[in-house]
């Protein structure tokens, strides 16, 4: 099974499957020692875990090429929730084909490695065509907001996930410790990772808001603990998946701890304004699956380039 990963990556696998394991049988003693309490909701949120890194670890480890699919397929799922949810004109229906046309476009560039295609592909070609097929349909009214409100949905969910998919096309000799997968599961680990972390931190020791507006339960504190236990994560990881090395690997931890946090509240800000809870209900326990890649939606192209700027 783990013939597409290095003995690192799958190593590595294996420990999140362990932390899972060790969540459930938490749950397990929680639910067994306090019968009277309702843990449906923590125990959604873990079975939802399994199924998601049992799903994502199949398609890192078979091929390839069926990790791009997946990852395509993500961005799929993500823009078709963000286009359910933002108002959109009946006269942009036509548009939207377009749209949904672009992801795989996209990862047909991932997949060959054409990186000057894969760059430039949505923010110049993309972003100049679906305006110019706006106007050839007559309809002005409300066209500012339409056009602006399909070109950031495409650039969070096709062209910033792309990045993650990019990973896995770069070189694999620079790489040998981690390979292509490695440096995917270093990436969404520690996205992931922060996340919790800050939540953690924010529940534990939180006191003072940080942005209350957009997301009452964010606090400095969860905010600075977060970032901190990530850069230590990074430090320690990075020489088993990835070729970062010395200063490079805590400054990418920082770095994902920063973007993680910008793109949570990013959709926090997105929800609020649509005055919703959750982006969906596809994934019990999480919420939709603008939910689960908020944080990614930052993290996934500035890891990238600062990667790929250091060794690619």
């Amino acid at each position: 099974m783990f013939s597409a990963l290095t003995p690192n990556a799958a190593a590595f696998l294996g420990g999140i499957f362990g932390i899972l394991l060790l969540a459930s049988l938490i749950v397990f003693g929680l639910k067994r020692a306090h019968p009277d309490k309702d843990y449906g909701e923590l125990t959604a949120r873990v079975n939802s875990w399994w199924v998601m890194a049992g799903v994502f670890a199949a398609a890192m480890a078979l091929s390839p090429t069926l990790s791009l699919i997946f990852l395509g397929f993500v961005s799929f799922l993500a823009l078709k929730e963000y286009l359910s949810l933002i108002p959109t004109r009946r006269a942009d229906r036509r548009v939207l084909f377009w749209a949904y046309l672009a992801i795989p476009a996209q990862f047909y560039w991932v997949a060959t490695g054409w990186y000057g295609m894969f760059i430039i592909f949505i923010p110049v070609y993309l972003f100049m065509f679906l305006p110019m097929r706006m106007v050839l349909i007559g309809e002005t009214a409300g066209f500012l907001r339409a056009a602006g409100s399909l070109q950031w949905g495409l650039m969070l969910t096709v062209f910033n996930l792309s990045h993650m998919a990019f990973l896995l096309v770069l070189p694999k000799d620079i790489n040998p410790a981690g390979g292509s997968a490695g440096l995917v599961l270093f990436l969404m680990f520690l996205t992931q990772f922060n996340d919790v972390a800050q939540y953690v931190w924010g529940k534990t020791l939180g006191k003072h808001k940080i942005i209350p507006k957009v997301s009452p339960k964010k606090t400095w504190e969860g905010f600075l603990g977060g970032i901190a236990t990530t850069t230590l994560a990074a430090w320690a990881l990075a020489p088993h998946l990835t070729p970062l090395v010395g200063w490079e690997a805590p400054v990418a931890g920082l770095l994902i701890g920063l973007a993680g946090f910008v793109g949570d509240v990013n959709i926090s800000a997105l929800k609020r304004d649509l005055s919703i809870k959750d982006s969906g209900s596809l994934i019990p326990g999480h919420g939709g699956i603008l939910d689960r890649v908020d944080s990614l939606t930052f993290t996934a192209p500035l890891f990238f380039h600062y990667l790929y700027y250091l060794h690619y």
